[in-house]
């Protein structure tokens, strides 16, 4: 690559946080659209609620799965590499969800949703792409940017499911094969945004002019793991993530069937759950201004205490919607403190070399343990109720706020 002035990387930064904000709202267009009839789908193909149910842990498991690779890609070939990687496999995966519809094949279904989950695993690391080039002190402001833009793909996707479902009936698609058509377009349209914009690499152009071994190192997950033993800032932040996604992504899974049990309608639901995703996202740049002014533990912790309010309110509201709803928006809102300030936290305790494995081992973490977190909420609120749900939620998020708090103490005390 031809040197690039520093004085240069400021423009560069503005053009690459334009470029990965447009791929979070296409792409996350394609994820949306995809995932809103993906459930219903496998229940029609397969005639079984159980086996409807593994629809989500499909798309779960493919994000997880991508992770890694979609960080190595990145590490030997720059953000792009990894993107194109995450957004590729996303793109064939709709193409199959189609051709599965048509055939009427659901575990094929299940093996597309697989792989359009890896769609997920891209958006995640983009949010990293946008903090390679962040002046000091803007980390978490950039990379919240990029965050938020996600609101208007995951607002507007389920939005075009119906249209994008017509117009696949009209073509000559079967019923439901028209958004993951739609949902390839998307990721197509993604990855042409990718290649033709990242130009140049955020993280090649980091890397400019610094000795930055690049080797293909033959076990990644465990040099990330080692250096993550090694960094104790970088295990708070991956803490931090994993313990907001954790709690986000258990008590969200459970609110439209609670809703449910207390007789709201499917247009009620909707509306709690397009608040929850409001509060995830709208907010980001605030997060993430006050995380660079006020400290990535101030806004972790507060994240942590926000997300213990919404466990509250979870386990004492009952049935009432306003309630419950303020519940969900708060639970967003925590969920974003923790994903941009642990995210400014990982990324800041680690060098250029080691960066790009070791975010990556925080997205396998993350989805991981969104996915268990899930598991076992359904069995909490099977066993016992949903308001358990919500005080045990409470209670680990206030714990994980106390140890959040008292290493960050340690490590600048």
């Amino acid at each position: 690559m031809t040197a690039i002035p520093l004085a240069s990387h400021q423009k560069v930064q503005r053009r690459t946080l334009g470029v990965l904000s447009a791929v979070q709202i296409v792409s996350g267009v394609g994820i949306a659209v995809g995932s809103a009839l993906s459930s219903l789908m496998v229940y029609e193909l397969s005639g079984s609620e159980a086996i409807s149910g593994l629809a989500g842990t499909a798309t779960v498991t493919g994000a997880a799965l991508m992770a890694l690779p979609a960080a190595r890609a990145a590490d030997g070939g720059g953000r792009r590499a990894g993107l194109t990687l995450a957004h590729g496999v996303a793109f064939l995966g709709c193409v199959a969800a189609v051709a599965s519809i048509q055939l009427g094949s659901w575990p094929l279904l299940l093996l597309a949703l697989v792989m359009v989950g890896t769609g997920s695993a891209g958006n995640l690391s983009a949010r990293y792409a946008a903090t390679d080039l962040a002046p000091p002190g803007r980390t978490a402001r950039h990379l919240s940017l990029v965050v938020w833009a996600a609101t208007i793909g995951s607002v507007a996707g389920p939005n075009l499911a119906h249209p994008a479902d017509a117009l696949g009936v009209d073509l000559g698609l079967a019923p439901a094969a028209g958004p993951f058509a739609l949902s390839a377009v998307a990721f197509a349209l993604s990855l042409l945004i990718v290649n033709g914009g990242l130009r140049p690499d955020p993280l090649l152009l980091a890397r400019q002019g610094r000795e930055v071994a690049v080797a293909r190192r033959r076990q990644p997950l465990r040099e990330a793991v080692e250096t993550m033993k090694a960094t104790p800032a970088a295990r708070t932040g991956l803490l931090t993530i994993a313990a907001g996604h954790t709690a986000m992504v258990s008590v969200m899974s459970m609110t439209p069937v609670h809703l449910d049990h207390g007789h709201a309608g499917i247009s009620v639901i909707g509306m709690v759950l397009s608040l929850h995703i409001a509060g995830m996202f709208m907010f980001s740049p605030l997060v993430g201004w006050a995380a660079d002014r006020l400290g990535r533990a101030v806004v972790a912790t507060a994240g942590m205490g926000v997300l213990v309010a919404a466990g509250l309110l979870a386990a004492f509201g009952g049935h009432d919607v306003p309630v419950i709803t303020a519940g969900l928006i708060l639970l967003g809102l925590g969920w974003s403190c923790s994903l941009v300030a642990g995210s400014a936290m990982v990324t800041e305790a680690v060098d250029l070399e080691r960066r790009p494995a070791v975010q990556g081992l925080s997205d396998l973490t993350m989805n991981v343990c969104g996915a268990v977190g899930a598991l076992l909420a359904g069995a909490i609120v099977g066993v016992l109720s949903y308001p358990v749900l919500g005080l045990i939620t409470a209670a680990l998020t206030g714990l994980t706020g106390v140890v959040v708090w008292r290493r960050s103490h340690l490590a600048s005390a």
